[in-house]
């Protein structure tokens, strides 16, 4: 059996869960939310709530070797740059405000309040059930242009090192990460010192954080 962790309940954590949860009734659902009117309205026999924050549960239940599958990222947060912040510490991994000038080697960017860039091959709203070809785009029909994940670890910005965590399709508008995937993106980050580009993308969507890796940690998570 198969164990997922969604983190946020909102719009898109109701999706993944509403959809997952009817299809594969053998996996258990753990649901993630500090808000109890976000939980309640998802219900089944393989569904269990958390009321907290999202990306403390992360930090305090994964671990190496925790019963999990997949991950699935649903907070209007960079949850995976988050949780490698709350694990390495704030004295070894800072934000680096990133400047518009990057904007002109990234596909349709938008600046969060918060630093973070969003990208996206559409310059339109993706239907939430896209089923992410690898051959064509579904909205355009047109063939599909070079995959997010790729273009962002092909990125050369000054002197910033890119690192890229892709996202996993579990269904339809869905994407998850695995345990093994956050734990190997982390001994990334903690092997290079300076100016990195933290990025989590699928075919299509990426988010981007800028941060400075002030120094070099001395234990290394292995998965």
């Amino acid at each position: 059996m198969k164990t997922v962790w969604i983190i946020g309940v909102g719009r898109f954590g109701s999706i993944a869960v509403s959809r997952l949860s009817k299809k594969y009734k053998d996996w258990q659902f753990v649901l993630v939310d500090p808000v109890k009117e976000n939980l309640i309205r998802a219900k089944g026999s393989n569904i269990s709530i958390e009321q907290t924050d999202g990306i403390q549960f992360l930090n305090d239940h994964l671990k190496p070797g925790a019963k999990v599958s997949w991950i699935i990222p649903a907070l209007p947060v960079h949850l995976v740059w988050e949780w490698c912040s709350m694990k390495m510490g704030p004295d070894r991994l800072a934000r680096a405000r990133l400047s518009s000038g990057i904007d002109s080697l990234l596909p349709n960017p938008m600046h969060g309040s918060n630093g973070d860039i969003y990208v996206s091959n559409a310059d339109f709203i993706c239907p939430d059930n896209c089923s992410e070809p690898k051959e064509f785009c579904t909205v355009t029909k047109r063939p599909r242009k070079q995959d997010m994940f790729a273009r962002l670890e092909a990125l050369q910005y000054k002197e910033y090192i890119p690192i890229v965590l892709r996202s996993r399709q579990l269904g339809p508008g869905i994407g998850g990460v695995s345990p093994g995937q956050l734990f190997s993106f982390l001994k990334k980050i903690q092997q290079h010192k300076g100016l990195l580009l933290l990025c989590t993308a699928c075919r299509c969507h990426g988010v981007i954080t800028g941060v400075d890796h002030q120094k070099q940690t001395r234990a290394v998570i292995s998965c």
